[in-house]
């Protein structure tokens, strides 16, 4: 078993779910998505990342293990060619329904779902710690050092090759911008403290280039 299913199947266990086998089926439909060819960002780094971040911040959270079925479901599905909150939608709709099969309480799959969908504008009320840890572990690469925020920067226009690049730059800096107009990117107090700076330090770098 690798180091990903195993904490996967901790996860699911912890959540409540009581379908051994519907565990390991979601599980291996959830890290397949992660695995697709034409991720550069969005795969099993990234998902590693992410729970890494959840993990080191878990006593934050009302529900830790409801963040952390959301990490594995927040980019469960990922076409670049999609519009809007498709992919966030598709992955709640697809992370909700293997969760289902596999035995979690409604109840836990709905606040997944919740979080889940969260992650589209990363937007997040003033009481609502779960979604707060969700997306600022989402956002970390922000914060990354310049050299590996650059990476992650073209890694991103690798995953929308298709695009020409006057639109790819116009879309990207629309991007950019919402994320600079949010009041915080980051609203743990320990994340807002070590990468509030940084991470608005590279998107102000990054939107400089693109336009």
């Amino acid at each position: 078993m690798d180091e990903m299913t195993a904490r996967w199947r901790e996860t699911a266990r912890a959540a409540g779910a009581t379908d051994p086998a519907g565990v390991d089926r979601a599980g291996a439909r959830l890290l397949a998505g992660w695995r697709e060819p034409h991720r550069h960002h969005h795969t099993v780094a990234h998902l590693r990342t992410v729970l890494d971040v959840v993990d080191a911040y878990a006593d934050r959270a009302r529900h830790p293990d409801q963040v952390r079925l959301a990490a594995w479901g927040h980019d469960a599905v990922y076409d670049p060619r999609a519009g809007g909150d498709a992919n966030e939608r598709a992955s709640a709709d697809l992370t909700g329904s293997l969760l289902t099969a596999a035995g979690v309480p409604a109840a836990t799959v709905t606040g997944v779902r919740r979080l889940v969908l969260l992650t589209a504008g990363h937007e997040v009320g003033p009481d609502d710690p779960d979604g707060a840890l969700l997306c600022d572990a989402d956002l970390a690469v922000l914060a990354a050092a310049p050299a590996d925020y650059d990476r992650y920067a073209a890694a991103i226009r690798r995953e929308y090759a298709h695009v020409p690049e006057p639109d790819f730059r116009a879309g990207r800096a629309d991007v950019l911008r919402h994320l600079l107009a949010l009041p915080a990117l980051y609203r743990l107090p320990e994340t807002h403290a070590r990468w509030e700076g940084p991470a608005r330090a590279n998107l102000r770098r990054e939107l400089t280039t693109l336009s």
